[in-house]
């Protein structure tokens, strides 16, 4: 997709001899797709809707009738977004090629929605009645591009133009009520590689699940987070947000490559360390913090390479430091492929399970379930039967909420009951009498607590209480005592490198494909 420059003729005729290719892995987006030029759209096999418009805004430019056409130019212009307009009437896919125009037509839809735009310009409406923090961006947004929005309705959006250089900035969703209550979502990415003032890697991937949907098809759930729809609401211009800056919010939790913060020099009138008035916290709503010291602030695992499954509502990655010993630090014949310990975290950020909205949970935790079951099969046929633990902490250190699964020897399984009880009557820890109502007792968000599901199917779970100190490596504690490997408590010192990572990661999902529930 072009960006903010024009191409160079050699590179334009390079793409025209190979097709888009312009070396290895590296594809001009659309140019392969209906029409040659900056706008297209392609259905993939499976249905999906693609979208795609490059270049830079200049009103100027837009409204002139010499704007110049083709990739030469870095500008888009009325007639790019007309060309995009009628494309998304096409039902193409991925597969059809077209000789003439009637073949074009036959492909018509009665349809402009759109499952995934991309773009390189921001809609001009698109920050209005959000509260996410704002990069600071080098022009406003494309007003024409708003009418587009409103009339394909993508479920995503991605952009790449937000700042200079481009810093990750991600939207509260919102619905279209005129369309079954659909969900769109926009995601601008930071720079691929580039280093900005701050010194901060900005995100610049987005990991995500879509399936095409129909109109027999139940409406979304509403998302909790979600906002009036922006493109839809009259709604006054807004004054400039504060400027984003670089914090665990603008880098990834899901692929780990949030830093610590650094301290900020805050330039403001009263209480230097009080937020501005009319400033919210976007994790929490609070207005006594600035997004940097929210006790909510997500401090995430290590590593995309270690992700082994994405799915709807969760995926399942290895963690850094596994308490199995793999590879360089195996002594011993590794039950299951890539050791096995995972953690199963839901996509969007809650502090723990409990903290789900209820019309929220049910897919969540039927696909955590789903993932459970899955890895007591796979665990199984290499003779390990699995332990599921989660910290439900609130406050400074919850973080996101997530479950750790961890095989065990068959030969251990009846004992993993009574290691727990023995190590928590050490450590102070208690399990209640009845499982479901001390969970019950915390939902909400109502209580912090610790949970145990054991080989058996059944559960232990300890409710933390105020002012009483619960180590957060308890789980990790009890296991290695169970392994008797002592030496893997530390997950820092259990960390392997980079390439032995990903070959535990590869081998873990060959093993997990059958078993798989996302695929």
């Amino acid at each position: 997709m072009q960006g903010d420059n024009p191409l160079s003729d050699s590179v334009i005729q390079k793409f025209a001899k190979t097709g888009g290719e312009l070396c290895k892995n590296v594809f001009l987006l659309i140019s392969f797709l209906i029409l040659q030029g900056k706008s297209g759209i392609i259905t993939t096999a499976n249905g999906l809707r693609i979208a795609c418009l490059g270049g830079r805004w200049d009103p100027e430019i837009y409204y002139s009738a010499d704007a110049p056409p083709g990739f030469s130019s870095p500008f888009f212009s009325t007639h790019t977004m007309e060309r995009l307009l009628a494309n998304t009437m096409s039902t193409s896919t991925s597969k059809q090629s077209y000789k003439s125009l009637a073949d074009i037509q036959s492909t018509s839809s009665s349809s402009q929605l759109i499952d995934v735009l991309l773009t390189h310009a921001w809609p001009a409406a698109i920050t209005n009645l959000s509260s996410a923090v704002l990069p600071e961006l080098a022009s406003i947004g494309a007003p024409p591009l708003d009418d587009t929005i409103r009339r394909t309705k993508p479920r995503y959006h991605f952009a790449a133009g937000g700042g200079k250089p481009p810093m990750f900035w991600e939207r509260e969703p919102f619905v279209w009520d005129d369309e079954q209550g659909r969900v769109s979502r926009f995601i601008s990415l930071g720079a691929f590689g580039g280093e900005p003032a701050s010194g901060k890697k900005q995100r610049w991937f987005y990991a995500f699940s879509i399936a095409p949907q129909s109109a027999a098809d139940a409406p979304a759930p509403r998302p909790s987070n979600a906002t009036k729809n922006p493109f839809t609401e009259s709604s006054v211009s807004r004054p400039l947000k504060r400027p984003y800056e670089s914090t665990a919010e603008g880098e990834n939790y899901i692929f780990g490559n949030v830093r610590q913060p650094q301290k900020r020099t805050r330039v403001a009138e009263g209480d230097p360390g009080k937020p501005p008035p009319g400033y919210k916290c976007h994790r929490c709503e609070s207005s006594e913090h600035f997004i940097n010291d929210c006790p909510e602030r997500i401090k995430p695992p290590e590593g995309k390479h270690l992700i082994v499954a994405i799915g709807t509502e969760c995926y399942v990655t290895l963690p850094k430091g596994q308490i199995i010993p793999t590879q360089s630090a195996a002594t011993d014949h590794v039950a299951v492929p890539g050791g096995g310990h995972v953690l199963i975290v839901p996509i969007t950020h809650y502090p723990t399970f409990s903290t789900i909205p209820d019309d929220l949970a049910g897919p969540i935790i039927e696909e955590t379930e789903k993932h459970k079951a899955a890895l007591r099969a796979m665990y199984a046929k290499y003779h390990s039967a699995i332990v599921v633990f989660e910290v439900g902490k609130l406050g400074a250190r919850g973080g996101h909420a997530h479950v750790q699964a961890v095989p065990v020897p068959m030969t251990l399984k009846d004992k993993v009951e009574d290691v727990f009880r023995a190590e928590g009557r050490m450590m102070g820890v208690d399990f209640e009498e009845d499982p479901e109502a001390a969970l019950a007792a915390c939902s909400g968000g109502r209580g912090s607590y610790f949970r145990v599901d054991l080989p058996d199917g059944r559960k232990l779970v300890h409710l933390m209480k105020d002012h009483v100190p619960f180590g957060i490596q308890f789980g990790r504690q009890v296991l290695v005592s169970l392994l008797k490997t002592p030496e893997r408590l530390d997950w820092k010192a259990c960390a392997l490198g980079d390439d032995e990572d990903r070959a535990d990661a590869e081998a873990f999902k060959a093993a997990f494909t059958p078993f798989n529930p996302t695929i």
